[in-house]
């Protein structure tokens, strides 16, 4: 068996729950503490999984917390985050990093001062879906890759959350909540991004809360609703992708990657575990492959789980901080460039991560 690691979790709203339930499958993990600002929700989550509830201050001084699970919302994700890691800690969040790469980038700086891991979500990417799409991308089943298009939408998380005002603010929107899948799948796939260049616009329909406590309550919209972009990656291939929060209907969301020879689907990377499909230029049809890569079973809290791992074996996390400073510029670079109207040059970059093997486990691999 491999070294566990205790967590402590900051934040148990809605997204934890999707954590819990993965926890107890993953060896090399102990949840230990939870806290919240909401000091009755941290007591009822902590009684449901059997820990201790905390104030913030308490679980990061605590001694029985190796690691910080940070769930907050994006504008604590950097603060927060920089906290752990003055006490010690190693840090995992929700995506994104954190609001801006000038924000976060001095937390990654922390981190390496202080011998300390900082991993991000998504960790979608480690799943069977977009890993056996990156084994046929790397076996050359369609050759060279060329380009990519990517889409996304919906009508917006206010008819289904209960609390969505943070989505419609500076740090939400569709960018920045459903970028992250699909900005680093992308990477994950065809590498870096060197170029962006991009556009948006935002919508001016009212909204309001659809469910739950704040039912009928306005949703103020302070940042873009919809955005499209061109990013170039390092290696010559170009992707094209959209995001937006103003599509009633939609057939699905788009995941394809062209290659000389032919053009993989890529599963929904908001998912672990869909079925990919190839076209080749010799077959002449499509096909659903089986999965020939990924951690199988993987949920939320793989990426923490795999970061472990990497902590007690010396190796890179998948999940890093890196890729997620990265991919969270890119971000930056598409929203910088709708406003300018030109093309961004970014300053990060980041090697692909490593190919997760077929039937990996995170806890052990």
């Amino acid at each position: 068996m491999s070294a566990q690691l205790r967590v402590g979790v900051i934040g148990v709203g809605v997204i934890s729950k999707q954590y819990f339930e993965t926890f107890p499958r993953l060896s090399n993990l102990r949840l230990t503490a939870v806290a919240d600002l909401d000091l009755d929700r941290a007591r009822a989550v902590a009684e449901e999984q059997g820990v201790v509830a905390l104030s913030v201050q308490e679980l990061l001084a605590s001694d029985d917390v190796d690691v910080v699970l940070n769930l907050t919302i994006p504008a604590a994700h950097v603060p927060v985050g920089t906290e752990a890691l003055n006490a010690g800690k190693h840090v995992y969040a929700e995506k994104p990093l954190g609001l801006d790469p000038g924000e976060a980038a001095p937390m990654l700086a922390l981190a390496e001062e202080r011998g300390l891991r900082v991993g991000s979500a998504p960790d979608t990417v480690l799943g069977t879906g977009v890993q056996t799409a990156r084994r046929l991308l790397d076996d050359g089943v369609v050759g060279s890759p060329l380009s990519a298009s990517v889409a996304w939408s919906s009508p917006g998380h206010e008819r289904w959350h209960p609390a969505p005002f943070f989505y419609y603010q500076p740090g939400g929107g569709p960018l920045l909540d459903m970028g992250p899948y699909y900005l680093t799948a992308l990477v994950s796939l065809l590498g870096p991004v060197e170029r962006v260049s991009g556009t948006s616009r935002r919508s001016p329909r009212k909204r309001s809360v659809g469910s739950g406590a704040n039912a009928g309550a306005p949703v103020p919209v302070d940042t873009d609703t919809s955005m499209t972009a061109i990013l170039e990656h390092r290696g010559g291939a170009v992707s094209t992708v959209a995001f937006s929060f103003d599509i009633w209907a939609s057939r699905r969301p788009l995941f394809e990657v062209y290659g000389t020879e032919g053009t993989i689907a890529v599963p929904d990377p908001n998912r672990f575990d869909d079925p990919v499909e190839v076209f080749t230029s010799e077959a002449g049809e499509w096909r659903t492959v089986d999965p020939s890569a990924g951690y199988p079973g993987a949920a939320r809290g793989t990426g923490l789980a795999d970061m472990v791992r990497a902590i007690e074996t010396g190796r890179p996390h998948r999940a890093s901080g890196e890729l997620a400073l990265h991919v969270l510029e890119i971000m930056a670079a598409v929203t910088e460039s709708s406003t300018t109207h030109s093309v961004v040059a970014l300053s990060t970059t980041v090697d692909r991560p490593a190919a997760v093997p077929e039937g990996a486990d995170p806890s052990t691999w």
